[in-house]
């Protein structure tokens, strides 16, 4: 249950912190940026492979480019979308 905790935990600072970075707000606020967190953790592991900091079943470098690469297709998607409507 604690490693839950801190794998939402964990999630939720990577995706924010990807989010500063971009310097765009993450749709869905908290819950946007777990989200963001563990899916680009998983995009990330899938790019540059496991290397650098290990955090709560996270490597640190490769989710956070991750979770920037998410959060960057996805701001394109729906700035493409707000100028379809």
């Amino acid at each position: 249950m604690i490693s839950f905790i801190w794998y939402l935990i964990i999630g939720g600072i990577l995706g924010w912190l990807a989010g500063v970075i971009l310097g765009k707000d993450v749709p869905g606020g908290i819950i946007g940026n777990i989200i963001a967190g563990i899916i680009g953790s998983w995009i990330g592991s899938m790019i540059l492979g496991n290397w650098g900091w290990r955090v709560s079943d996270f490597y640190v470098f490769p989710a956070l480019i991750g979770a920037i690469v998410l959060i960057f297709i996805v701001s394109l998607i729906l700035k493409g979308m707000r100028k379809a409507t």
